[in-house]
Formats: C-alpha cells, structure tokens, sequence
C-alpha cells in the first residue's frame, strides 16, 4: 500500500497508538521472583485478577507466564511468553525471558526485540552469576536497563551493599530513585526520592499480593512518621536519606537511555509491595519504541509503512492444535490483516494469516497492531529467525541476530526405528526454532542425529517435547566435543581433510560443513595440517 493511501486523520491515529507503546523484557537469575513480578504487573493492569504465585503448593493457579508442562513443573521459564495489557494510557508489551542460564541465546533473542529490560535481583543474594551473563547480553544492545530489588519481605542485604555490588560486578553505574524502610518483617515500604516522600504499605504481608495493596504516603515532617516505622526505623532512614542525596550519582536521563546507569527501586513483588510505585516511574522514563537499523539504514518507527522481524519461533504451543507460530517485533508502522506484505528472505509476498497477540497462553486474533507490538502469527514453515517482513515497495532487511555457538553436544537416536518420520519432524522443527542446532555425519540420513546446545538443560526440553509433542522416545549418549567451526572454503573436498581422530566431520540442516572439537589443541592441529582450511566460529 503506498503511503498516499493514509489520512492525515488515520496518520494522526497510527502515531498515537505508537507513542502508547512500551516494550521491555525482564531479565533475572532464577528465582529472583521474576515471574511473579510480571504477573503483579498485569494485575495493575487490570489483566488477570488473582494472581498465581509460582509453586503455590495451596491450589492449582500456576503462573500465568510460564506455560509448557515442564516450566509448570519446576517453577522456572524455559521459554519466553509475550504479554500485553493497558495501563493509566499506556500499551504495554512484556517479554518473559527464561531465567535459566541455558538459555541465555533465547534471552538474547527476547532482548533484540525489547526496547529496555528490567533487571529483577534478590536482595538477599545481590547479583548472581546468571545475572552477569544475561546483563551483557543487555549491554550488547545500547538500552535502558532498570533494576527492581526484589525480596524485601524476607531478610535481605544492606541495600548500600547492593548498589556497590551492582556497580561493581556490572559496571553500571546505579540511581535508587526510591529507598527501602527496613526489612523482612519489618519491610514497611519506600521513601520516594524525587517526591521527598513515605510509600507505606498496608498489608498483614499473609495476602500473598493476591490483590492490590492499599498504601499511605507522609511526608518526611510528618509526626505519625514516628509511631508508623518505630523510632529506629525512622531514623535509619533520616540517616539514609541524607547520605543518599551527598553521595549518590545525579540523575541523567541520557545515560539511562544508554544502559549507563540504572534507576533502582526495592519492593517484594509477592506481597505487592513497591510494585505500582515502579510500573508508573518506569513509564514515566521510558520511550516509545525506537529506531532500527536495516540494510537502508535507521528505520523509524512512525514511519506508516509496516515493517517486522522474527525474533523467535514456537512450535504446539497449543495442545489441541499441532501449530507453529512466528513472533514478530513490529518496528514501524500499522499491520493490517488484511493486507498482503513481503518476505524479503523467501523473496515473495504473503499473507500474515492468524495473526494474534498472546497473554502466555491465551490468544486473540487480531486486526491491528502498531510499532511496539509482538504478535504470533501462523508458521507454515517458511520463517527463520531474524527474518525480515515489510510493505512490498520497500524490501530492505533488518540487521540479523547472531547464532551462540554451541558448548555441550549429544547423539541422539529413536528407540522406535517405525518412529523415524516423527523423529526427524520433530528434530528439524525444534532446530528451526533455535532451541537446538542438529548436525549429521555426512553421507548418513537422519536416523541418528548430532545435537548441539548452550545449556545442557535444552536437552532434557527436547527429550520432553519429542515424546510429548511428537510421540517419539529417544537414546542420547553425550559426546566430549566443546568447540565448533564451520568451513568456510567454497570448493571443499572432505576426502582432502587431515584431521586428528578426537575432531569429527558433521554438517548442519543447511548442509554447510562444520568441525567439531574436543579442545582447542585440536583446533591448532587442524589448521596447521590444512593450511589451505578457513574456519569461522558463526554461521552465517
């Protein structure tokens, strides 16, 4: 559709839809509470209305963000769920990253198609490994990043502490914008910085933040301040406070906008506490969606012409239908369902067809949707990730997501060879997700596969969802290779190869060659007895 075709009126009515829009991931260590933040924010948002505390033993509400069986299972998120609700005129997109560190790479993905992250941390254990991992992943992408201490209904770390480990492990540098009063049982809520003034919370703390907690906001002179917190609190705080505004970093909202420095709030997501105070602050400091770049370079995102990218593919999300969808991050523009677009890799034009936007598991068909937005839509198998769709007149492409380079490799075979077409559907459809890379040796079909993760844990969602989704038991023996390259050369011959007897020949679904390694003495040795051999650590 040419741009012509837009009233000033509909231009008027796509540019504030656009403007509504926030997008942001959340990021954590597991068990930082980051599923349970998320659900308090759709709670705010008027999206559910009871929330589900995740490994609730009492009753059977298993968070609404973590949707496959094995996720419901051991209270973590191994995939990332999209979320979307409406809040005080806003539009908010959530993206749930896994919070596993063997999935880092989908995490990567999820962040590509985020506009800022927030960073969940548990008072009580600070910054933890995964945390470093996945923040600089954040870093990787130039956006803000938030961070939500989370926790402070249980005994938690000395939040001066919190801030120096932050800066130090991240290098980043922190602003609390409010401040915790106490702790554990005696958490009794935040000091505002910017409105000088007491958040405290009403709440036996027995609620589980099942619903909306009422608050009471004093100022700083008030004189029921005293009796509210107990003498010791109260003055802990007078002394924080003071020492805050002599020592802490100015506020700069340029550096926010870099990931340069983070604004910090303390809550306790389970018990609701701190919770609203965040949401309307981070809104408050965040953008509409920005600018990205493509092949044509920065494309901006009130640009009326549609464009989008897969940043990630889901298959049988949905029991009763063996489905497949692509989500996509729209980057400029209205998407109209009844429109047809470009799909400048498969170099054709197509119909988006049942294009919904997803609240974890529960979808709607949709019409419209705005820069900003993810939606799923049907996946006959024609998308890949990092795929480019755009209005026809236009066919530029967005700039790619890297593949991670495998670091744990598996044989994996049927037990049923009758199960053969099963084995191999269900192998190649995970592989073209991303969750997995599968190599063969060559001149072998697929009766046994070689499989290549991040996280040794990727292995036991695939052993999960071949015999849940597919039908299909499996064998899998561990192999000791840890490194990977593929061979760039354009003229190779496998019979030319000298390799060492640990270094195996494989090819990958796209029938490229690779090498795989035990170590890198092996990767030495490969180079200097095939002097003529390019190797490359990406696919490309």
């Amino acid at each position: 559709r040419a741009y012509g075709d837009f009233g000033g009126i509909r231009l008027a009515d796509i540019r504030n839809e656009i403007e509504r829009r926030r997008t942001f991931a959340i990021i954590s260590h597991p068990d930082a509470g980051k599923t349970t933040l998320t659900e308090k924010f759709l709670l705010y948002g008027g999206a559910i209305q009871l929330a589900g505390a995740v490994k609730g033993k009492k009753n059977a509400r298993h968070a609404v963000s973590d949707w496959m069986e094995i996720e419901k299972q051991r209270g973590i998120s191994v995939t990332s769920s999209v979320m979307q609700f409406n809040y005080e005129g806003y539009c908010i997109n959530i993206l749930d990253t896994p919070g596993h560190q063997d999935f880092s790479e989908d995490t990567y993905r999820t962040l590509m198609a985020a506009d800022s992250a927030v960073m969940v941390i548990d008072a009580a254990k600070g910054v933890e490994a995964q945390t470093r991992k996945l923040f600089k992943v954040c870093l990787l992408r130039d956006i803000p990043i938030f961070t939500f201490v989370n926790k402070m209904d249980r005994e938690a770390r000395n939040p001066f502490d919190l801030m120096e480990q932050i800066e130090q492990e991240l290098g980043i540098r922190t602003y609390p914008v409010n401040w915790p009063i106490g702790c554990g049982r005696e958490f009794k809520g935040v000091y505002d910085r910017h409105k000088r003034e007491i958040i405290s919370f009403l709440g036996d703390g027995t609620a589980n933040g099942v619903r909306q907690v009422e608050k009471v906001e004093l100022s700083m002179s008030d004189a029921r301040l005293g009796e509210m917190l107990g003498e010791s609190l109260r003055e802990t705080l007078v002394d924080d406070v003071e020492l805050l505004d002599g020592a802490s970093y100015e506020f700069d909202m340029d550096e926010v906008r870099h990931g340069k420095l983070s604004p910090v709030f303390f809550g306790s997501a389970l018990t609701n506490f701190g919770v609203e105070p965040f949401l309307e602050d981070f809104l408050k400091m965040t953008t509409p969606p920005l600018p990205r770049g493509s092949s044509e370079g920065e494309i901006d995102p009130f640009d009326p012409g549609f464009s989008a990218f897969v940043f990630k593919i889901q298959a049988n999300m949905n029991k009763a239908h063996r489905d497949r969808v692509a989500f996509m991050r729209i980057c400029s523009g209205e998407f109209d369902k009844t429109q047809e677009y470009y799909h400048v890799q498969g170099e054709r034009k197509i119909k988006l067809s049942q294009p919904q936007q997803l609240m974890a598991q529960d979808r709607e068909i949709i019409d419209r949707a705005y820069a900003g937005d993810i939606i799923g839509v049907f996946d006959p198998g024609v998308f890949s990730i990092g795929d480019t769709i755009c209005t026809a007149n236009r066919k530029f492409e967005f700039a790619g997501i890297p593949t991670f380079a495998p670091e744990h490799f598996a044989r994996i075979r049927q037990t049923d060879t009758l199960k053969r077409k099963q084995f191999v559907k269900g192998t190649t459809q995970i592989a073209q997700e991303g969750a997995i890379q599968i190599f063969h040796e060559p001149n072998t079909g697929m009766e046994e596969v070689i499989v290549g993760v991040v996280g040794v844990l990727q292995f036991e969602v695939l052993e999960y969802r071949l015999k849940n989704e597919y039908g299909v038991d499996i064998r899998r023996d561990g192999l000791s290779y840890q490194y990977i390259r593929w061979i760039e050369n354009e003229e190779f011959d496998p019979k030319q190869l000298d390799i060492s007897s640990d270094t195996k020949l494989v090819q990958d679904f796209k029938d490229r060659y690779l090498l795989l390694f035990t170590d890198e003495w092996n990767i030495r040795w490969a180079q200097e007895h095939n002097k003529w051999l390019e190797l490359s650590e990406f696919g490309r």
